[in-house]
């Protein structure tokens, strides 16, 4: 492959490797002979610390080091994680208790980690680990998804750990107290848990006065800045490295105790020393999503449209603030609140509040997959309330071309849209007219057939600003450098798809480089869908660096004005000479000459606004009423991503992200007992999606190209996460509501579907 085209299905490079097994995960590229890691944890979910006695654990064979809270005090590491705060409606700040790395005289959660133990191997860790002596005074477990109840930090009375509002109360009110009609319906968003195919790991190891940390994450940047805080470090003292990683999805981009717990251990044994999790191991640490209850009121005037929207939330944080955590259900959540509806009065109030559980954070789409699932739930409601199609209720209410760039009620900027012909197209594309025919043959087969409609927005989040360095290499080839990180979307791919499509450059001459912190000055990392729109910008940049100072030398070599030189993707042109060198052979030329200057190229883009991508999501499910089972038959997607780079990499996003909301709309579900122990914490009791979950997805998209990035992208990476679960909600509800049942809630397992059927049959007897 010379060249790839514009807007190319081209298949992915990097899968070469990791279909044949030589992919570089954190695990498998650890220094030879490196010490390991173990984690010892909490086994209760809310106590006292009376004694932590590691004495025996020291003297085990072969172990190097127990580290508790109190060595790393008397080390001098004195700093805990951080985590964001938001304001409180009151004009003080959420609160901001201290999270240790490890638990110092009380532990708030099951799992937390409690001591760190380095030996010459595991099966030596894990044997000292059955020597610590753990002695504790039970406290009270608050696990509801409320305010009050035991305390569990000083710092946040009655558990509240942030009281946020957006919007104008009072105005919001008065357009309910003037409605013609209103809905409201309370919805719960269940917890997951993120289980990456890759669990969570990490390397350290001294490179002379230098700590190298090597960690399977979502970006380098972020962490070299932690990791230096809390290990008292300069940031050029530290480098930090993310090789190949096995997923991501929110929960990789945040530090987690881990990492500075083997950087620590490194530093104080100066060897190289490793840790990785075990699954249940991440299941009981990892940051977890979601995990929300919610009102949710609209209000409307005689015509069907809506007048106001009033939602008031309780996000449960967990046992502390993790690193975005209060930010993700108010300000990110507050970004997509009205959806692609023209409504312009609105209130949101968000209480955060602490519970003895794993912190919650980021999972794919962090805040607009909550935002919309529970819009589109009410909207669903309201049809029906109203007596209203579901589709024309939507229409009625979308924001008009003609209205953009649109400014929403919380502050946004829309900046394109054509909602109508989005859903128009997915209409005829999900066959909506033969719904009724397939509905009639479930009947026949004494099945429960629904139709559910999600139409989505999502505001592309993350840093605005991005780096890019592309340099011309002794081999005649050249390397793209990138501040974003793959977990397996195909980066590799798509933006060495995008340098050669711009330069001419073959793409078997392009290396791709990422991951790095000493390679690359800074970089955002990966989340937020931010990745390809952001770093083909930075790219478009240093491109255009390239032209222009090789146009100049051009010129100067051949004598002509610099206007007479051109460039047109694949070579440039010399007037109406036949000197016509690609771009590589000019990269030669400056080598030749000895211009140095002309080698490396850096370019910083900063995003000013935003790319909204938006589009339906059509789920037909059926329900098998005997024993509840619910089979999604079919599931239609169009979206608007504006121009896409690479179709074939974006309908795969889109496809996991479809899959990943189908499991929590079908089958996960994070369960606690009433002592705070995790009941969900194998795959045998925490059911991921299988293939069988999963219909064939069919997608296309309808696209209204962006203005506010050169390309007309809009991301597309939690897309699908933002689509599904309402989709999916919407349809389970379609079809269980002619036999009475009101209010369904995820996850749609088949014992909690069987129940609402059989409770709605005898609540009709």
């Amino acid at each position: 492959m010379d060249k790839f085209g514009k807007s190319q299905p081209v298949k992915r490079i990097e899968d070469v490797r990791f279909l044949n097994g030589t992919g570089r995960y954190v695990d498998d590229i650890a220094p030879e002979g490196a010490l390991r890691g173990y984690v010892f944890r909490s086994t209760v979910a809310h106590a006292g610390i009376d004694r932590l006695d590691v004495a025996d654990a020291r003297e085990v064979p072969g172990v190097h080091l127990v580290l508790t809270a109190a060595d790393l005090t008397e080390a001098g590491y004195t700093e805990g994680l951080w985590g964001t705060t938001v304001p409180n409606r009151d004009g003080s700040t959420g609160a901001a208790p201290f999270r240790p790395v490890l638990a110092t005289d009380t532990v708030r959660h099951v799992g937390e980690a409690l001591a760190y133990i380095v030996a010459d191997n595991l099966e030596a860790a894990r044997d000292a680990a059955e020597l610590i002596e753990f002695d504790y005074t039970d406290k009270d477990v608050h696990l509801g998804l409320q305010s009050g109840g035991p305390e569990i930090h000083p710092e946040a009375p009655e558990n509240v750990a942030f009281d946020w509002g957006m919007g104008d109360e009072d105005a919001t009110q008065a357009a309910f107290d003037s409605a013609h009609r209103t809905v409201s319906l309370d919805v719960e968003d269940n917890r997951i848990i993120v289980n990456a195919m890759e669990p969570r790991g990490c390397y350290s190891e001294m490179e002379g006065d230098r700590l190298h940390v090597s960690i399977n994450a979502q970006g380098v940047w972020e962490h070299k800045k932690h990791i230096a805080r809390v290990l008292n470090m300069a940031p050029e003292e530290v480098r930090i490295t993310n090789p190949d990683t096995g997923g991501g999805f929110g929960m990789k981009a945040m530090p987690h105790p881990e990492n500075f717990l083997t950087a620590i251990a490194c530093k104080m044994l100066g060897k190289p020393v490793r840790w990785m999790s075990e699954r249940t191991e991440g299941m009981l640490s990892d940051n977890a999503g979601r995990d929300l209850r919610h009102t949710a009121e609209l209000a409307f005037d005689e015509n069907n449209r809506i007048t106001a929207y009033r939602v008031q939330t309780v996000a449960n944080m967990g046992a502390y603030n993790s690193h975005f955590a209060q930010a993700i259900q108010t300000s990110l959540f507050s970004k997509v609140l009205m959806g692609v509806y023209d409504v312009q009065t609105s209130w949101l109030q968000v209480e955060g509040v602490y519970t003895n559980t794993t912190p919650v954070d980021a999972y794919r789409g962090a805040g607009r997959p909550e935002a919309i699932y529970l819009l589109e739930r009410v909207i669903d409601r309201a049809a029906r309330e109203l007596g209203v199609d579901p589709w024309d209720l939507r229409r009625i209410n979308f924001i008009k071309p003609h209205q953009f760039p649109y400014k929403t009620t919380t502050g946004e900027t829309y900046d394109v849209g054509d909602f109508d012909r989005v859903l128009s197209r997915a209409e005829s594309f999900a066959d909506r007219a033969g719904f009724d025919a397939r509905r009639a043959a479930s009947e026949a087969e004494g099945k429960l057939r629904g139709l559910g409609l999600c139409y989505y927005i999502e505001s592309i989040l993350g840093a605005p600003v991005e780096d890019v360095k592309v340099t011309f290499d002794e081999d005649g080839g050249a390397s793209i450098y990138v501040g974003t990180q793959s977990n397996g979307q195909g980066h590799e791919t798509v933006f060495t798809q995008f340098l050669s499509d711009q330069t001419g450059i073959p793409a078997d001459k392009i290396r791709f480089v990422q991951g790095d912190s000493d390679l690359i000055a800074r970089g955002g990392g990966t989340g937020g869908s931010r990745s390809v729109t952001i770093q083909n910008t930075a790219t478009l940049a240093a491109v255009e660096k390239i032209i222009t100072a090789f146009t100049a030398f051009l010129a100067e070599q051949q004598g002509v004005d610099e206007a007479e030189i051109s460039f047109d993707d694949e070579q440039f042109r010399v007037g109406t000479s036949n000197v016509t060198p690609t771009m590589l052979e000019v990269a030669q030329m400056a080598r030749e000459a000895g211009r140095t200057d002309l080698l490396t190229f850096d370019a910083t883009v900063t995003l000013d606004a935003r790319s909204f991508p938006n589009g339906a999501h059509v789920a037909e499910v059926e329900i098998d009423p005997e024993t509840g089972k619910v089979t999604v038959d079919r599931y239609t997607v169009v979206d608007d991503f504006g121009n896409l780079i690479n179709p074939m990499l974006a309908e795969g996003q889109v496809h996991g992200g479809v899959v990943q909301g189908l499991g929590q709309a079908l089958t996960e579900r994070v369960v606690y007992d009433e002592d705070g122990q995790l009941l969900t914490a194998t795959f045998m009791d925490y059911a991921m999606p299988r293939a069988d979950d999963v219909p064939m997805i069919g997608f296309t998209t309808e696209a209204t190209p962006s203005v506010t990035n050169p390309m007309g992208m809009k991301g597309c990476g939690e897309a699908g996460t933002v689509g599904a679960l309402a989709a999916v909600a919407n349809a389970v509800q379609d079809a269980m509501w002619a036999k009475g049942v009101r209010q369904a809630d995820m996850p749609f397992t088949p014992q909690r579907v069987w129940g609402l059927l059989q409770d709605a049959r005898v609540a009709a007897e």
